[in-house]
């Protein structure tokens, strides 16, 4: 197996995970992040936004892009590597989906890359653009992956790790929205193990991968229960925090406030479920991200989801 990246969050997820199952992998990347992980694993040094000739002539039965987000980058990858993988996984991302404020499978139109599209769909049209040099190059070869938002020990955002630490410590905790809101995310292993279940079953085709959706306020109960039920929850309505100028796409760790995006945690995922996608325990993400969080003594001060100073400012002001 060959992993294009492999060293950052669902890359390095999905090679601890393939290792582990007994499977070759080679890492192909710029040896910059994490450049000390998976000594056991080949790693290949180079640029794949310049050059990949570093791969030579050899051959993989199969090439997971967990790092394309340029067009021009992934078509490079797919001449370079053409006839010499036997399948190409591509990892994407749900927001290729043009349309978020209703519910979407995998047929929904799709975000067409153009001089005039508004900045914030930039991603997911570079995104959409990607699948199709992918789907082009190999057919039914193709595998694409559409997560939705990963969490999970590693992840480099403060979405979902803000939570647990947030209930930990205690006191006045902000939720935003209501408890009945749609809330939908899925552990980082989870996909990994999904990816290699592709891999390993030859399956082709376009997958939206996220979790089931949930109420928001069960979420927050688990965090709680597992956390600190001694936590004091305050619940701030969508608008009143809109009326404050938070933002409307996560301001709040993982509230979606974007009246556009009212569907973006409604994802149909039934394909991916009837092909075997598994989710593991809501309560087992909760606590494993909360000891990964605490060992590395959480996050970075400008990386944090919410200060306690602002959180701080918007329930003295709203509540």
């Amino acid at each position: 197996m060959l992993v294009l990246g492999g060293t950052r969050f669902l890359g390095r997820t999905l090679v601890e995970a393939a290792l582990a199952e007994g499977h070759h992998v080679t890492l192909f990347n710029r040896g910059r992040t994490a450049p000390e992980l998976f000594t056991e694993a080949e790693t290949v040094i180079g640029d794949r936004t310049t050059d990949l000739s570093a791969l030579g002539d050899r051959c993989w039965d199969a090439v997971v892009d967990v790092a394309g987000y340029e067009p021009e980058v992934v078509r490079r990858s797919v001449t370079a590597l053409g006839e010499r993988v036997g399948r190409y996984v591509f990892v994407s991302s749900l927001s290729v989906l043009a349309d978020q404020a209703t519910v979407q499978n995998e047929d929904g139109t799709l975000l067409v890359l153009s001089e005039d599209l508004p900045p914030h769909q930039l991603y997911g049209a570079r995104k959409a653009a990607c699948e199709r040099i992918v789907l082009d190059a190999y057919g039914d070869r193709a595998g694409i992956i559409r997560p939705g938002m990963i969490d999970g020990p590693h992840d480099p955002t403060d979405r979902f790790p803000y939570w647990p630490r947030r209930f930990q410590r205690g006191g006045r905790v902000l939720l935003p929205g209501d408890p009945a809101d749609a809330a939908q995310f899925i552990d980082v292993r989870d996909v990994a193990a999904w990816i290699l279940r592709c891999i390993t079953g030859q399956r082709g085709g376009v997958y939206n991968t996220t979790g089931r959706t949930l109420p928001f306020g069960e979420f927050f109960a688990a965090c709680q229960a597992l956390v600190n039920p001694g936590a004091e929850p305050v619940r701030v309505s969508t608008e009143k925090l809109l009326r404050a100028g938070v933002d409307p796409w996560m301001g709040v760790p993982l509230w979606i406030g974007d009246p556009d995006c009212g569907a973006i945690n409604r994802v149909d995922i039934s394909r991916a479920l009837a092909a075997g996608l598994t989710h593991r325990p809501l309560a087992e993400t909760i606590a494993d991200t909360l000891a990964w969080d605490t060992a590395r003594g959480g996050p970075a001060v400008d990386d944090e989801g919410l200060t306690a100073a602002e959180e701080q400012r918007l329930l003295s002001e709203l509540t």
